[in-house]
């Protein structure tokens, strides 16, 4: 993908039918029925007060919201963190470098933020890239203990917090 075709800009909410799409198709399993929870796990945290608008982005390409990423509080004990997540690209655009793009911008906006660290769930694999780490590597532990070999963390201001992080409560209704 040309740098030129993709925009990333803070979420608006205008955008919002665009990104449960994006959301919708990105984490569509084949043969299951209704819509993903991470479609309603975005709605619920759009309206509380652990959204944070400036860390919520959409990728654009030709007008067309094909990718975004959802942040909200956390905590690692009484630390105010970073919980990361949802991010979806759209199927036809996986591949095109959307999700660096999206991941690589976010993680630089929370460090000049201040930010002491993000977490999230999800394949050490591909999010290593981005430097995060098995957060039990750190001293921190994940909401569920059964989460630990998914479950990681981005330092971006040293030193990080030690102790259990916890996620916005509109994750426990997941």
């Amino acid at each position: 993908m040309d740098a030129d075709q993709l925009l990333l800009r803070p979420e608006q909410p205008a955008d919002a039918v665009a990104v449960s799409e994006v959301v919708a198709e990105a984490f569509h399993q084949p043969g299951a029925a209704g819509t993903p929870a991470e479609v309603g796990l975005i709605h619920a945290l759009r309206v509380h007060e652990s959204w944070i608008a400036a860390l919520c982005l959409v990728a654009e390409v030709d007008d067309r919201v094909v990718g975004q990423v959802t942040c909200s509080r956390g905590r690692v004990g009484d630390v105010p963190a970073i919980g990361l997540g949802p991010v979806a690209v759209a199927p036809d655009q996986q591949g095109r470098s959307v999700g660096t793009a999206l991941m690589t911008t976010v993680l630089r906006l929370a460090a000049d933020a201040g930010e002491p660290l993000v977490a999230l769930l999800g394949d050490p694999g591909y999010y290593a890239r981005f430097g995060f780490v098995r957060a039990d590597t750190v001293g921190i532990q994940p909401p569920d203990p059964a989460w630990a070999p998914h479950f990681q963390v981005a330092v971006l201001n040293p030193p990080a917090p030690t102790g259990t992080f916890h996620y916005a409560a509109p994750f426990s209704d997941l």
